[in-house]
């Protein structure tokens, strides 16, 4: 009987844990299938709120009760006379974007989503902000981030670009679309210039005794490649593309800001903020914080978001991938030697 019991004992909890396993599993299958049909959607949220709020606490800690009660006072009678003054008209809104852009230059996913969302409410009187930080990255990626960009302008509506950090080449390819570009006094700025670079192991196949075939139709179809032997002609043509796109790129700036002596800036050289004003790359030194408090004052200012959440295996090759674009910036910088 005893040994009837303990028997019974261990099949029981035997049984509990199977059932607590197959349960967590269906938990995670159902979240993964869950996240995989889940959509991306739109936030939106005033940053105008945001502001008072920052200050309100301010006050509140630094003010004394006269103070703060003398100040409250005026702030009611200002209010008022606004709110009188304003009943037959519209409010004017500042709609604030944050682009920070990869290599890849995936987050154009996300930024026709938004743009598309502000074009459906936004009227000439108001404004776009974006909050821009990118060193660039694939051509067509931010070709289509820069033609998002230009949907604004052909929509009459203001767009101004914010560069706190760094828009270069690919990144400043979108700055340049702008009616306004403000940048932070150490911001970096430029590099119009195209470059492409891919590693060579075909003398290392050769020592190994590994054979390496490509087989192409067109005599261009394939250029250079990894693992076969390239030639100067191949060499030629692949120079003569990048060429090709750097023509592109510096008749796209020029379009967009006339007034630039582009065969001055387009070496692909970077310069800091200061030094980029006077080259007519930019046009103001101001940061995006100093920006929105101006705006603050006239201005109903809002955040606009397009989200999407991420299934299991996005979220693993996105920290994969973050790591390594961390990598390149680190080893980027170290290169350009951006402090000296």
């Amino acid at each position: 009987m005893e040994f009837l019991y303990e028997y019974g004992l261990f099949i029981a909890k035997a049984i509990t844990i199977v059932v607590a396993i197959l349960v967590a599993l269906g938990g995670v299958l159902s979240l993964v299938v869950k996240q995989k049909t889940s959509k991306g959607h739109l936030e939106i949220s005033s940053l105008s709120d945001k502001l008072e709020d920052i200050a309100d606490y301010s006050r509140s800690m630094l003010l004394n009760k006269e103070q703060l009660k003398k100040f409250n006072k005026e702030q009611k009678k200002t209010q008022k006379q606004q709110k009188k003054s304003a009943e037959d008209k519209l409010e004017d809104r500042l709609f604030v974007i944050d682009f920070n852009g990869s290599m890849d230059a995936h987050e154009v996913d996300y930024l026709r989503e938004e743009i598309t969302a502000i074009i459906s409410v936004a009227t000439p009187e108001d404004e776009v902000l974006i909050r821009l930080e990118s060193g660039g990255g694939v051509v067509h990626g931010y070709g289509l981030a820069a033609s998002q960009l230009q949907r604004l302008k052909d929509k009459n509506i203001k767009l101004t670009i914010a560069v706190d950090k760094v828009a270069a080449s690919g990144g400043y390819m979108m700055a340049c679309v702008a009616d306004k570009v403000l940048a932070a006094k150490f911001a970096i700025i430029g590099s119009i210039g195209v470059i492409a670079q891919l590693p060579n192991f075909n003398k290392l196949l050769k020592k190994s005794n590994i054979e390496f075939e490509q087989h192409t139709a067109g005599e261009f179809k394939r250029t250079l490649t990894m693992f076969g032997e390239n030639n100067d002609q191949g060499r030629e043509k692949f120079k003569e593309e990048l060429e090709e796109v750097h023509v592109m790129f510096k008749g796209f700036v020029q379009e967009h800001r006339p007034e630039l002596d582009i065969a001055r800036v387009a070496t692909g050289e970077y310069w800091y903020g200061s030094k980029a004003l006077e080259l007519g790359l930019v046009d103001e030194i101001l940061t995006s914080d100093d920006y929105l408090l101006q705006a603050n004052e006239l201005r109903k200012i809002y955040s606009v978001k397009y989200s999407m959440k991420k299934n299991l295996a996005e979220r693993f090759g996105f920290a994969a991938s973050t790591m390594l674009e961390s990598l390149f910036m680190k080893l980027w910088t170290a290169q350009n030697k951006l402090f000296k």
